[in-house]
């Protein structure tokens, strides 16, 4: 079965332990919510998974391969199945909404969705020759989370994933949540929104205290 564990993880940012010896251990099927404070270390905690920033203590264990945050690069396993979506959207403001899915396709090493469809999924339908720039911050974020549906990664590292959405966005990221999760797949994501998903799939860790 897919798994991600991290063992006696520590994080230090500007001479401060934000946290130390965290222990996760998350299956295909399951989110781990992370919550916390403002400068609780929810952030490092995703950049230390998605391979952005190494721990000071502590391995990541992807399919039991240790030392993947170390390695994240080298590791073509780990860096082609995880997505990372953070505060920024990581979409090109000089190419059309097409264009960005046509180049995040083409890296995915697995994926069954077409382009239209996840356009369809997101709210974006029509919009496939508007350039980036011209679209409005909620649209923005919509593109960004097609490029995960395109992605083919089966772990999803998501910083606060609603931000910019108005409530159909917000119900339209929780929806492809849920059937990502249905698909095996696996979710670690931070949110100031309540989160509306199965409980008997989510669990909680709150790094405040």
């Amino acid at each position: 079965m897919i798994s991600l564990k991290t063992t006696d993880l520590s994080c230090i940012r500007d001479d401060r332990l934000l946290f130390k010896k965290l222990n996760i251990d998350l299956l295909a099927g399951q989110l781990l919510l992370v919550e916390g404070e403002n400068g609780s270390g929810k952030t490092s905690l995703l950049r230390i998974l998605s391979g952005i920033r190494l721990p000071e203590q502590g391995e990541v264990i992807w399919q039991n391969q240790q030392g993947v945050a170390a390695s994240v690069h080298t590791q073509g396993n780990y860096s082609g199945e995880m997505a990372f979506l953070g505060h920024q959207d990581g979409n090109k403001l000089d190419l059309t909404v097409s264009e960005n899915l046509s180049f995040t396709q083409s890296l995915a090493l697995k994926n069954t969705n077409s382009i239209e469809d996840v356009l369809n999924r997101v709210g974006l339908a029509f919009f496939d020759d508007v350039f980036v720039s011209n679209l409005s911050a909620g649209q923005r974020r919509r593109l960004a989370i097609a490029r995960l549906l395109l992605s083919g990664a089966r772990l999803w590292v998501l910083d606060e994933p609603f931000t910019a959405m108005d409530t159909k966005g917000i119900a339209m990221v929780e929806r492809e949540i849920e059937q990502h999760l249905q698909n095996g797949g696996l979710v670690v994501m931070t949110s100031h929104h309540s989160v509306s998903l199965d409980p008997e799939n989510l669990i909680k860790i709150n790094l405040s205290r």
